[in-house]
């Protein structure tokens, strides 16, 4: 189904094109049109059909990379603002966010990275023992200790982006669904126009947040990032009793009581990488992350390879990956899913009987240091590059919006912008 009501008149020109209606190609799109400038939103499938309506809906700072903390907390800041704007319940809520330890070593991390942002204003406290039975309502003392976050925050993502594009529309912004983009053309090497399946748009700047097809779309404009994907999987349950009213994130399941009073549950760190020829160009730069994740890490070579996310390469008047695949839909791994349910009903007992209502997969995109780019390529002023948020986007998207935006409108940056740059690979 659309997210906006109907299709809009085809425009020929516009200031800004954004390709991608994810949450921060639709948030770009949002804080442009609010700023009063023309903004086409170009969508190859339809608004939020990827990773930001099948990511588990958190909105936190908790253990962020401290290098990305800070836009974090501006983030967050954003997301009480834009609720306040919609005119839809998007489920959002401060419910805080809690990841608890069973063991030294996950207590130690903790503790650890605490001690690593002390200088940051995030609001997060470690809980012992028992107050982290009395959190979860319980006196087992199953966990030694929890990080809580209680100004963390979490929505609905099948719910949420899509009414950002809605507002967007409403304020200004033009989006057009099922609207690849095939090129971006140059003149006297400034940006000039993209070409789309539909046709030609003239615009002074295009803001490039195609999540993990961004790889694949600068490769055949002949820009190099070291960017691939990772499938991950997902469940929602049925109703079942409330063990928080935010999240609870551990080694073995992590979960989010959600607003049908069902849970959305998933194992964190585990994801299947699949191997497509740019795995080979990057590999040298992946390998610490690979190393230090292989026990969590499916590495898997199969007909991917050959796949709209591998060697491809198109001119503007020929059918694009992006239109042979309007939304990725990858399948889930069901014995994965299953295991992290019944970690989850082992860890929270009052769980027992929690049936699965839905499973699904998504393919989230990576960079190696798991910090995206927030940046303009040598050699092609205008257009801007915000990509590889590393399953973090749907927290983090409406800062990385912001920072897009200020990039363009030549404001200052909320957050040092030297952290997000292409160089630093």
């Amino acid at each position: 189904m659309s997210a906006v009501s109907q299709e809009p008149k085809f425009p020929s020109q516009t200031e800004i094109v954004v390709i991608g209606g994810g949450i921060v190609g639709v948030c770009t799109a949002l804080f442009l049109a609010e700023q009063g400038v023309p903004v086409v939103l170009c969508e190859k499938g339809r608004i939020a059909g990827e990773q930001s309506s099948r990511n588990w809906g958190w909105i936190r700072k908790a253990g962020r990379d401290a290098r990305e903390l800070q836009l974090m907390i501006e983030s967050a800041k954003l997301w009480r603002e834009i609720d306040t704007k919609l005119d839809e319940d998007i489920g959002y809520g401060i419910r805080g966010i809690t990841y608890v330890a069973r063991t030294e070593q996950e207590l130690q991390k903790h503790e650890s990275w605490l001690r690593d942002v002390e200088n940051f204003d995030h609001g997060s406290v470690l809980l012992s023992a028992q107050e982290t039975d009395r959190l979860l309502q319980r006196n087992d003392r199953q966990f030694l200790g929890a990080l809580h976050t209680a100004s963390d925050a979490s929505a609905e993502p099948s719910k949420a982006v899509p009414a950002m594009a809605r507002h967007a529309v409403d304020v200004g912004a033009t989006i057009l669904e099922k609207c690849a983009v095939r090129s971006v053309e140059r003149t006297a090497g400034q940006i000039s126009s993209v070409i789309t399946e539909k046709g030609e748009i003239a615009c002074k700047k295009v803001v490039l947040a195609g999540g993990a097809w961004s790889r694949t779309f600068l490769e055949n404009i002949g820009i190099f990032i070291p960017q691939l994907a990772v499938k991950s999987s997902v469940l929602r349950t049925a109703a079942a009793p409330e063990v928080v009213a935010g999240a609870v994130g551990a080694t073995d399941a992590s979960l989010r009581r959600r607003q049908d009073g069902g849970y959305t549950i998933a194992r964190s760190n585990h994801a299947e990488f699949q191997v497509i020829p740019a795995a080979f160009r990057h590999f040298s730069t992946f390998l610490p992350t690979l190393w230090d994740s292989w026990r969590m890490m499916k590495i898997r070579v199969g007909k991917e390879f050959f796949g709209p996310m591998g060697h491809q390469r198109w001119k503007p008047d020929q059918i694009t990956p992006f239109e042979m695949v309007r939304v990725m839909d990858p399948k889930p791994d069901p014995k994965l899913l299953n295991s992290a349910l019944a970690s989850a009903i082992e860890l929270h007992p009052r769980l027992q009987g929690l049936q699965i209502v839905e499973t699904w997969g998504g393919l989230i995109d990576v960079m190696p240091d798991e910090v995206p780019i927030i940046d303009e390529p040598v050699n092609w002023p205008g257009l801007i590059i915000a990509t590889g948020l590393s399953g973090h986007g749907f927290g983090i998207g409406p800062g990385v919006a912001k920072l897009v935006v200020q990039y363009i409108r030549g404001q200052a940056p909320i957050v040092d912008t030297k952290t997000f740059a292409m160089g630093r690979f």
